[in-house]
């Protein structure tokens, strides 16, 4: 995943303020020099470094420890605004033109995403807007990319307008705007070619593109994977079409991620999407403040809460609120929950969503296999309907019919059941408020394992972390116990506390107030 490498050296750079009442210019010096190899490092423009760091200089010499932050909380969140300010500074929106249709091209360079980008981008358009896109297929030297963009249109259910390969470009994105207004199309997503590096044939034919169609969005796709080529390439684009924002790929590749963080302050224009995967919802919107949150290992809790909203469904999510109230969660829920958490993305690129979590020793050892999910599922599939809904005990004879039924041996099915327990045993704890036992349950009561997360190598065992209570604090005034140092700590961590915290009352209140009116 990008950034991995920038945020590990980062955080080393912040564990040497620990314990310092100020920060000297000695210390602010030998800050900016590890933050300035760890940036060049990450494939971050020599520009774009300097003045990150002058900035950093400036506003870090003679930090003191204030009620509310320490130095070392103070520099991150002074880093954390100076990346936020590099990376845009706040959301860049789509553009809408007043009238229908929307246009919006997409440029680029060949094997930059341009195609996929177009399908992730209608799909989204169709989906949150209800809008009625048709998308222009005008690669007419690359005769696959009009194939797949076909291919994606019957996917989507999303017409495609396209001519083959034996008309020029400019007259196919004619064409097809006049059918776009004729059908009254909200939104017209023109896929045009690209080139394997930036030549004056291609500029020429992006410019007739533009000049006939007149775009609300000219979106440059860039892949994360080239590095600094991707800032060059970006200013280029810039200077010989104007665009109006970047779209940056592969961001969930082996990739330092130095293109985003150049791209901004080399062109001035916005990163509006980031492709992180090759399925058509693995597309983001760009929020600096939360890539600066993640970059800084501090999580994207909003990110995180976004995809659940995304992948779950409401009316099941309140059937199964109301089971785990009363106790009535049995394995059928369990495998849904495992498949709902599945369609997220990667259960490690989940977790370094949770604040604090990127800190972990050895999480970056934690993978886990999707056939995981697939196995327990053939396990409960090899259940008695009354042996899914907990009606019947499954004793080791029971036990040894379904390892043979689903393909798994006597010890994984004992592994699953436990970890079924334990899951549920968690969630109880959830609904009666215990967030301590809860935290111990996936902490250390599961050997340092996630419990309800499907079994690979699991999360470290942090049960060297010591006394669990002592590292949260002494509790608050409510009961609840102090967790701000597990969210980054500083005000960040105190905000996201106190929302976990409203939260959970809020779902405990609605849950009694669905128990009385039964």
């Amino acid at each position: 995943m990008a950034f991995e490498n920038l945020t590990e050296r980062l955080q080393n750079v912040f564990k040497n303020l620990r314990g310092k009442k100020k920060i000297t210019e000695t210390d602010v010096t030998e800050i900016t020099k590890e933050i300035r190899v760890a940036l060049l490092e990450a494939d971050v423009a020599l520009p774009v470094v300097k003045k990150f760091i002058k900035a950093i200089r400036e506003r870090a010499v003679g930090v003191e420890v204030s009620e509310a932050l320490n130095p070392a909380q103070q520099v991150i969140k002074i880093v954390d605004e100076e990346l936020t300010a590099i990376l845009g500074g706040g959301e860049a929106e789509l553009l809408k033109s007043p009238k229908i249709p929307t246009i919006i091209m997409m440029v680029g360079l060949q094997g930059a995403g341009k195609t996929t980008f177009a399908g992730k981008l209608a799909k989204k358009l169709k989906e949150e807007q209800n809008a009625r896109p048709l998308m222009i297929a005008a690669d007419v030297y690359r005769p696959a990319a009009i194939d797949q963009l076909k291919t994606l249109g019957e996917q989507l259910d999303i017409p495609v307008y396209d001519e083959g390969t034996s008309e020029k470009p400019v007259n196919i994105v004619r064409n097809g705007l006049l059918k776009a207004q004729e059908e009254r199309k909200d939104y017209v997503l023109i896929d045009t070619a690209g080139r394997l590096e930036i030549d004056d044939t291609l500029m020429n034919e992006l410019q007739e593109i533009k000049a006939l169609a007149q775009p609300t969005e000219i979106l440059l796709v860039v892949d994360a994977m080239t590095g600094q080529v991707a800032a060059q390439v970006a200013k280029t684009f810039d200077e010989k079409l104007d665009i109006t924002g970047v779209i940056i790929t592969k961001l969930d590749g082996d990739t330092r991620g130095g293109a985003a963080l150049s791209i901004r302050e080399i062109t001035g224009k916005p990163i509006k999407f980031t492709g992180t995967g090759e399925k058509l919802t693995d597309l983001e919107v760009f929020y600096p403040d939360r890539m600066s949150s993640r970059i800084l290992g501090m999580g994207d809790m909003l990110t995180l809460i976004e995809k659940a909203q995304a992948n779950y469904d409401e009316e099941q999510s309140a059937k199964l609120a109301e089971k785990m109230a009363d106790n009535r969660f049995d394995y059928e829920d369990f495998v849904e929950q495992l498949d709902q958490v599945t369609n997220m993305g990667p259960m490690e690129d989940i977790m370094k969503m949770i604040p604090g979590m990127s800190q972990m020793p050895g999480l970056d050892k934690v993978k886990v296999d999707p056939k995981d999910v697939a196995r327990k599922r053939a396990m409960v599939l090899s259940m008695t309907p009354a042996e899914r809904h907990l009606e019947a005990e499954l004793s080791p004879a029971r036990r040894r019919r379904i390892a043979a039924g689903s393909g798994n041996s006597f010890i994984e099915v004992n592994k699953f059941i436990k970890q079924f327990n334990q899951s549920k045993e968690m969630m109880q704890g959830i609904m009666n408020g215990d967030m301590n036992a809860m935290m111990q349950k996936m902490m250390g009561g599961a050997g340092g394992q996630m419990p309800n997360m499907p079994t690979g190598s699991g999360m470290p065992d942090m049960s060297a972390l010591g006394d669990l209570q002592g590292m949260m604090g002494n509790g608050s005034a409510n009961g609840m116990p102090d967790m701000s140092s597990m969210f980054g700590g500083g005000l960040k961590g105190k905000a996201t506390e106190f929302a976990m915290k409203q939260a959970m009352k809020r779902a405990q209140k609605k849950m009694k107030k669905g128990k009385k009116k039964r």
